[in-house]
């Protein structure tokens, strides 16, 4: 590596030589590239200069390469051809859509929602190279300021600072009971008051739902069991259904988590409902950001065509 303060050949410098390297006259050559015959001598001499070497032997009737100039030609050959694919390259990049692109996603919504995005994404944007990765919501949020995810599909609002924040959707929480409770008899709406006498149990530390799931006991007073978490949603569902207690359950995820012959039972809060927003997140200083702002549009579009049980935002 030679200091950034040593002269080098510029690419104007390169393009001259290399065309005379293939024309072995200076008119011919200063006609293919549209320039004066004197301005190209110039720049060839500049870069012998700048090089120190004599690339050209100049005669009266023809124009020879010196083996120094061969090999240079060969290495100018290269050098124009890299800083060609790197403006194609950067040029690709430019166009919207295009290119890689990491989404980060919670555990309590991707088994739920990713089924209605990927074959959306796939369709509509069949030049954008996505990547999913689940992880919980401080990891990802971490990852996202930090680069190494793109977008991220969580509950709102984060209250992290340098993110644009994209409202996707709202859905309810539903109270889910062990089949045989005394809150299965019924399939009439309950107020939150129910939760002051009922044992719940909750997601691990580190998932959102958890949290939300907290603040709603804490809004009635109620207080959520020390003896036992689950790690995932499908775990909570199964550890309801053996009776260990009762737990918060997103719309969404109903679904999926009790269409295998789980005994439970569901029952729906009274208003005001609790629930959660879940929305897109991006790098505000990111230079898609515009770019994702539009596939926030498309995710509330291919949402709202599945017909979930979930409130598309404006």
């Amino acid at each position: 590596m030679f200091p950034i303060s040593d002269p080098v050949p510029t690419l104007a410098q390169l393009r001259a030589f290399l065309a005379v390297a293939d024309h072995l006259h200076f008119r011919e050559a200063a006609v293919s590239l549209r320039m004066s015959q004197s301005a190209l001598s110039s720049a060839v001499s500049a870069l012998e200069e700048t090089l120190h070497t004599q690339l050209l032997e100049r005669t009266t009737r023809k124009v020879l390469l010196t083996p120094a100039g061969e090999r240079a030609a060969a290495h100018a050959a290269q050098a124009l051809k890299a800083v060609e694919d790197l403006v194609d390259e950067v040029a690709h990049d430019r166009e919207p859509f295009r290119g890689p692109a990491h989404l980060g996603v919670i555990p309590t919504v991707a088994p739920y929602i990713l089924p209605a995005l990927l074959p959306m994404f796939s369709r509509r944007f069949p030049r954008l190279k996505l990547t999913v990765h689940e992880a919980r919501t401080e990891t990802i949020l971490e990852e996202v300021r930090e680069g190494r995810l793109d977008m991220v599909l969580l509950a709102l609002p984060t209250e992290a600072t340098g993110l644009i924040e994209e409202p996707l959707y709202e859905e309810d929480f539903l109270l889910a009971v062990p089949a045989g409770h005394p809150l299965s008899g019924d399939d009439g709406p309950v107020d939150r008051e129910v939760l002051k006498g009922l044992d719940i149990v909750l997601l691990n530390q580190g998932h959102c739902l958890r949290e939300q799931a907290v603040d709603v006991c804490r809004e009635v007073g109620a207080r959520a069991t020390a003896a036992t978490y689950a790690t995932s949603l499908p775990t909570l569902v199964q550890l309801v259904a053996g009776g260990l207690g009762v737990t918060l359950l997103p719309e969404s995820a109903v679904q999926v988590e009790t269409g295998k012959r789980v005994r439970l039972a569901l029952r729906r809060f009274r208003p005001p409902t609790p629930g959660r927003t879940i929305g897109l997140a991006y790098r505000a200083s990111s230079a898609r950001a515009a770019e994702y702002g539009q596939l926030a549009k498309a995710v509330r579009a291919a949402l709202r065509a599945r017909h979930l049980p979930i409130r598309i935002t404006p």
